[in-house]
């Protein structure tokens, strides 16, 4: 007892002596010596006590507005208890199971490690305020303001996460998220300054605080990435009677998750980050089809052709005598993709041309011209944010066009596959199964992959454009020699284009006859095994492969053409670039000549692209126009059978009065008045 009298007695004695003026009361004394901390822990005590503010508004808030609910139903009478409510999980059916994976577990421990380091240093500095107390020392309370605060901070922060557990939260609150990621800036920032101190200083510098700076930094950097990310690492499993999986010997019942790609954040759709769990699981054990996530909504194959088939019924239906065209329709049905990623693919373009523009000045800089202080920091900051950006840009458009791509495939597959149910006899006769099957194989997989050239169109003048601007500034009027040269490659191949569209038409044609009697074949092989006709057939067979064989060695010696032309085209246009400036007396400077090169090497891939994509072009068109012919095929009458659920009748097949023909558009039916009963368990010959 006698201690803490001492204690007391000398705590009042010292917070009111010398440090302060005289008269002047102990709390002012107090926030004078708070006053006189560094800056980042001045602010650090700032944030956290603010935001600690806010979190009790917050709580205040979400207690007010739960008994106003209470009071509200208490009212209406319609519970009979004024109990909590509880925020419901399910959706579609009732919570399962619910999985605390290793990264929430992570995330809380990691908070209760920063509580007890925390705890440890304001234990550490309570020691020795009472140490100096007993030896009557003046005391210096500001050395317990940081780490009070941050104990204060971290106790509701480590419960606050710990909470999300009995919530059943997927996500963690962006206060929550906010604070972690604020704590990791100041971290940072006073690891550098306390490293900076110590390189100076030496040992003298080292105290509790820069210990426990620098032991917290591991965590607080795997909470920032956690903040970014914002998932829990909580996953709800749900189940509901109404809800039946297709494949219930494949999938597990209950567990049915969606990609995480439909709902990923900005900072995973950005890294890619929404593939890790997935790519984690496939590190540790080879992945069955139940680990498969399954497509968001918007990606499966039913959505997609509901989007596409409707807007090809308007469209014949807007004008029937015209016919209808496939690539409008497409385009119609899937115009919002292909936008967002032609914004990918401009600022990947635009960005791509920076370094080219700005290598002038980094020579000149080298060459000890500087324009303004500290101009080569400056230029190696916009190099490297244009090549981030690039990168990341690049990233995203491919990813873009691919998916682009699988949904025309998906859609333009289920259209031709339920337009062969429907086929009347007559367009049977026209198109076999074989043919079909090349419909869905060659055709749709050849429109599919036009996303990735659907953007090249406009982006190649733009790519012209640039470099234009940029050979202008560098080299001047001979750069109108660079555009007469550029326009020179590209115009020899427009007749190819011509010549290779026809060769791709006929050598099309060609594989379907092949295939369509490659199939009559196979269907009659007994006879012709019978009849011994193996041979005649097989080198029948053989003389349609020839043919086909002969249009494709065309396609692909004038694709061959096309190709030597434009891989030779950037040389050509560097060379009478460069041989025009000398021509017109022009100078060329080695920053100059150094941004023309880059310029010419990044205007060679759209260049040498070029051939690919009129070749890509021909083949689609051709493509399209096929699977355009099929689709406006005739089709069965949807009118002309009537059929019952099984077990109302005993009648199998019933034909009352059936006119049948091959054509339509015949005067005469083939057979007429057919009156025809097969009942259940009949043998019928025909």
């Amino acid at each position: 007892m006698g201690f803490f009298t001492l204690l007391l007695n000398s705590i009042t004695v010292s917070s009111s002596s010398s440090s302060s003026p005289a008269g002047e009361p102990p709390h002012f004394s107090l926030l004078r010596a708070i006053h006189g901390l560094p800056v980042l822990e001045l602010s650090s005590i700032c944030i956290n006590l603010t935001l600690f503010l806010v979190f009790l508004l917050i709580i205040s808030a979400k207690q007010i507005s739960v008994c106003a609910g209470r009071i509200r139903l208490h009212k209406d009478d319609s519970v009979a208890n004024s109990s909590p409510i509880r925020r419901s999980i399910t959706v579609g059916g009732e919570v399962q199971d619910v999985i605390v994976g290793t990264g929430f577990k992570l995330s809380v421990s990691c908070c209760f490690y920063v509580l007890l380091v925390q705890v440890v240093v304001l234990g550490f500095d309570g020691f020795g305020l009472i140490r100096e107390a007993v030896d009557g020392k003046v005391l210096d309370w500001s050395a317990v303001a940081l780490p009070a605060t941050q104990v204060l901070a971290w106790f509701v922060l480590s419960f606050s996460a710990l909470h999300c557990k009995f919530k059943v939260s997927e996500r963690f609150p962006l206060l929550l998220r906010v604070w972690w990621s604020i704590s990791f800036v100041i971290c940072f920032c006073t690891l550098y300054v306390d490293g900076k101190s110590f390189l100076v200083d030496g040992s003298s510098y080292f105290s509790s605080h820069v210990a426990a700076n620098f032991a917290v930094t591991p965590a607080l950097a795997f909470l920032c990435f956690v903040a970014i990310r914002g998932v829990t690492g909580i996953q709800v499993c749900r189940n509901s009677d109404l809800q039946e999986p297709l494949l219930l010997e494949e999938e597990e019942a209950g567990c049915l998750k969606v990609t995480p790609y439909s709902d990923a954040g900005l900072f995973s759709l950005a890294t890619l980050s929404w593939l890790n769990s997935l790519l984690s699981l496939g590190a540790k054990r080879p992945l069955e089809l139940k680990d498969i996530p399954l497509l968001a909504p918007k990606d499966r194959a039913k959505s997609n052709y509901k989007v596409l088939n409707s807007n090809w019924e308007k469209l014949k239906a807007e004008n029937q005598s015209k016919q209808p065209s496939l690539a409008w329709v497409i385009l119609k049905s899937f115009w919002k993709e292909a936008a967002c990623n032609a914004v990918f693919a401009l600022l990947n373009t635009l960005v791509s041309y920076v370094g080219p523009y700005m290598i002038t000045y980094f020579v000149d800089y080298l060459g000890g011209r500087e324009t303004f202080p500290h101009e080569g920091y400056v230029l190696a900051g916009i190099f490297f944010v244009s090549k981030l950006v690039e990168t990341l840009t690049t990233r995203q458009w491919y990813l873009g066009v691919d998916i682009l791509g699988m949904h025309v495939r998906s859609a333009l597959t289920a259209m031709v596959y339920r337009k062969g149910l429907k086929l009347s006899s007559l367009a049977k006769q026209s198109h076999t199964s074989g043919e079909i099957v090349n419909y869905m194989a060659v055709d749709v997989q050849r429109v599919g992959d036009y996303s990735w050239y659907l953007h090249d169109i406009w982006m190649l003048p733009l790519q012209i454009i640039l470099a234009l601007a940029i050979l202008y500034k560098n080299v001047g009027i001979a750069s109108v020699a660079t555009l007469i040269a550029t326009i020179i490659s590209i115009v020899v191949t427009v007749p190819l284009a011509k010549v290779q569209e026809d060769y791709q038409d006929k050598l099309m044609s060609a594989k379907d006859e092949r295939m369509r009697k490659t199939s009559e074949c196979l269907r009659n092989m007994r006879i012709l095994k019978l009849q011994a006709w193996e041979d005649k057939y097989r080198v029948r067979l053989e003389e349609m492969r020839g043919v086909e064989f002969k249009w494709l060695r065309k396609a692909l010696y004038s694709q061959a053409f096309v190709t030597f032309i434009f891989w030779s085209s950037p040389i050509f246009v560097a060379a009478v670039t460069f041989a025009t400036s000398i021509l017109l007396g022009g100078q060329l400077t080695a920053g100059s000549v150094l941004s023309a090169l880059a310029t010419f090497r990044i205007l060679q891939e759209p260049l040498r692209n070029f051939p690919d994509l009129v070749s890509m072009m021909a083949q689609t068109k051709v493509s399209l126009d096929r699977i355009s012919g099929f689709l406006q095929e005739e089709e069965l009458q949807e009118d002309a059978t009537i059929v019952l659920p099984r077990g109302m009748s005993k009648v199998a097949i019933e034909i009352k009065d059936g006119e049948f023909c091959w054509d339509p558009s015949s005067s005469r039916p083939t057979l007429s008045g057919i009156q025809m009963k097969v009942e259940t368990g009949m043998r019928v010959a025909v």
